[in-house]
């Protein structure tokens, strides 16, 4: 592998790739600083990083994981452990701040974000005001891994949904967009079948109205989740192998739509052909959504199935087997994102190390690399061994305070 003739703070800024007989030139993306005010447990911080290593020690509940969480919030302006933008807000305050310098290649940008609702939260790139989030969210790239995603294959669908979309929206910045669009008119909808409830003899031009919206909306999302998952699938299994070789991994789509959609390295649906059984479905199954006043089909009740050997892991694998799984997801989400954006995505690994064996710990520092920044939270550094210590900027993290 070859490397850039630029070097700032003891790491290269750019690599470059040979992959499938092409030459890439990725670049490394860089957190330089990181900037809270109200945010979560953290009056106000500042923080600069000068390493592609980064150690948050701790111990549980000193707000760590709230570092992490104000990283990944930059980079797609969610949060799966907030609900609502009010509860990333410190108790008692009525807005939060939250900057942040990233360097890719030889050119910085800085990262701003305001939160004051109930109004429309303020973002800013290099002090311009965004009035698009797709146009903000396209600076930052993340791969999160934390011991709630663990828990993946065992969670409920939802758990699964928010995990795809949020990693889809790494690399397609548009797609929460989509996803908003989607829920206002599956709402809407939702809104009109509670005033109709049991009346099958009611006026439905307004109910075919919002199923061609939702038609329209959900056909995108259903193909870019199909797009990802075949792309992302390809990866996984490579990742998979190098952890168990006796073991073949292999996933499924669950789509209230299609059906079952597993993939083979290829995709032949179209976002028209996903439109034309989404309206199908939609008609065949519209006495039922009348009788129980709710949206059955669509993305919303979609789910993700996993396997090994063919063999469903959410009800057979042990628990190992299940954490290979998720661990094989996320190195794959990292490659992908590399290879579709040509950056180098952040990683935050949020005390997952203590919930891994020795093996699989070794195999997830190893299979990082020098490329990438790793931003990593623990209770102390006992999981990490001498050579990996070298190099890490490690901080001190009691009460809301970093040091």
């Amino acid at each position: 592998m070859a490397t850039c003739p630029r070097e700032t703070s003891g790491f290269f800024l750019c690599f470059y790739l040979y992959h499938y007989g092409f030459l890439y030139r990725i670049s490394i993306m860089f957190v330089k600083s990181l900037n809270l005010k109200n945010y979560r447990n953290y009056s106000e911080l500042n923080l600069e990083f000068n390493s592609r290593k980064i150690l948050f020690i701790g111990k549980n509940a000193q707000g760590k994981t709230n570092l992490l969480e104000s990283v990944y919030y930059l980079s797609c302006l969610g949060s799966p452990r907030a609900k609502t933008e009010s509860e990333i807000i410190k108790w008692g305050e009525d807005t939060a701040k939250l900057c942040a310098v990233i360097q890719k290649s030889d050119y910085e940008t800085e990262l701003l974000v305001k939160i004051n609702p109930p109004k429309r939260k303020e973002l800013k790139v290099n002090q311009v005001k965004k009035s698009k989030s797709s146009e903000f969210c396209s600076n930052l790239s993340v791969v999160s891994f934390s011991v709630n995603d663990l828990l993946l294959l065992r969670g409920v669908p939802e758990d699964r949904r928010s995990w795809l979309d949020m990693a889809i929206s790494q690399i397609y910045p548009a797609y929460p967009d989509r996803i908003s669009k989607y829920n206002k008119i599956r709402t809407q909808k939702n809104n009109y079948l509670k005033e109709i409830k049991g009346n099958i003899n009611a006026d439905t031009k307004l109910l075919d109205v919002w199923n061609a919206q939702l038609c329209i909306a959900g056909s995108n999302i259903i193909y870019l989740r199909l797009k990802f998952l075949n792309e992302l699938q390809r990866i996984a299994i490579e990742k998979h192998f190098q952890i168990a070789e006796d073991e073949y991994f292999s996933l499924l789509y669950n789509s209230t739509v299609l059906g079952d959609i597993n993939f083979d390295g290829t995709l032949n649906l179209t976002v028209e052909k996903i439109a034309e059984s989404f309206e199908r479905k939609l008609e065949e199954r519209k006495l039922e959504e009348i009788i129980r006043a709710q949206a059955l089909v669509g993305p919303h009740r979609d789910d993700v199935s996993f396997f090994i050997n063919n063999i469903e892991a959410k009800k057979f694998a042990s628990q190992g087997q299940q954490r290979t799984i998720v661990l094989s997801l996320k190195l794959a989400e990292l490659e992908l994102i590399k290879e579709k954006i040509g950056d180098n995505p952040v990683l935050l690994l949020d005390d997952v190390l203590a919930e891994l064996d020795n093996n699989r710990q070794n195999y997830l520092l190893n299979a990082i690399g020098n490329e990438t920044q790793t931003i990593i939270t623990s209770v102390d550094t006992v999981l990490f061994t001498g050579e990996y210590l070298k190099d890490v900027e490690i901080f001190n993290v009691e009460n809301g305070a970093v040091k």
